[in-house]
């Protein structure tokens, strides 16, 4: 099967370049399966029931989310009832949400998604998450083939020791979290892919996201200014990969595609 992993999509300009270039590699690519980080969909800052049912549209079939999971609160409720959003597994038991997605691709095939939280810079209380993953996997049934790992974390040794640790266990494991990817996509010895960051589905002239001019008067004046989201330059980054019957990854690809379409039109979304 071929599977989609999108990058943190970071407010309009990423929703737009989803609506856009997603349904567009669904037909071109033959894409059995989307998953997207999507905790800074809304406005740059957590994911609205509105704004989900906007991606579950434009074809996502997998919410993953991070440290910014509960930023609307309108979300909650959603986070207990919906099967297609993932919070991550190590946050503490009681936290509301779910830890693992089973869902039906396009293919007809299973797939299990997990989301993990790093430790290190992440100013969240979080449970080890090389644990977490040991208990979620049992978990999963041993029917279900491909599992994806979106490992939500600051540093990159953080990332790639969870590849390691999941290697030949699990079918991809993919990081988010801050929005520059990497270009360190590989198949591990024993057949998982990994990446260490998928990078940011939003406006790239910016500062991760955010308008560049009130990050650097931030930076040089040591004041607080709003981080709104930038407007130009919208793109979607990812990997499309391809993944044996057995659950091994046989390919990765990174992707990163200009919507040509932004910004849109007065009116339109």
């Amino acid at each position: 099967m071929r599977l989609l992993a999108i990058g943190d999509i970071v407010g309009r300009p990423g929703k737009h370049a989803c609506s856009q270039l997603i349904p567009r590699l669904l037909a071109e690519r033959g894409i059995d399966f989307v998953v997207a980080n999507s905790e800074n969909a809304s406005d740059g800052s957590g994911l609205t029931p509105a704004m989900f049912a906007k991606l579950r549209h434009y074809g996502i079939d997998v919410c993953t989310m991070g440290d910014h999971i509960y930023r609307r609160r309108e979300i909650m409720p959603l986070l207990e009832s919906e099967e297609r959003i993932v919070r991550p597994a190590n946050l503490p038991p009681e936290a509301t949400g779910r830890e693992l997605a089973l869902v039906t691709a396009r293919s007809g095939e299973r797939v299990a998604v997990i989301s993990l939280l790093g430790r290190t810079y992440m100013n969240v209380r979080s449970d080890c998450p090389f644990h977490a993953a040991d208990r979620v996997l049992a978990a999963v049934p041993h029917d279900v083939k491909v599992i994806v790992v979106d490992v939500h974390a600051e540093t990159t040794s953080e990332k790639l020791a969870l590849g390691w640790y999941l290697d030949g266990r699990v079918s991809a494991v993919v990081g988010t979290h801050t929005h520059v990817q990497t270009a360190d996509e590989t198949i591990l010895p024993k057949g998982t892919a990994y990446i260490t960051d998928l990078g940011m589905t939003g406006p790239h002239d910016s500062v991760l996201g955010r308008d560049k001019q009130a990050v650097i008067r931030s930076l040089v004046t040591g004041m607080p200014y709003p981080y709104v989201v930038a407007r130009s330059d919208a793109r979607m980054c990812g990997v499309v990969m391809d993944i044996g019957p057995e659950g091994r990854a046989l390919s990765i690809e990174r992707v990163s595609l200009k919507d040509e379409g932004w910004p849109p039109a007065e009116g339109e979304e």
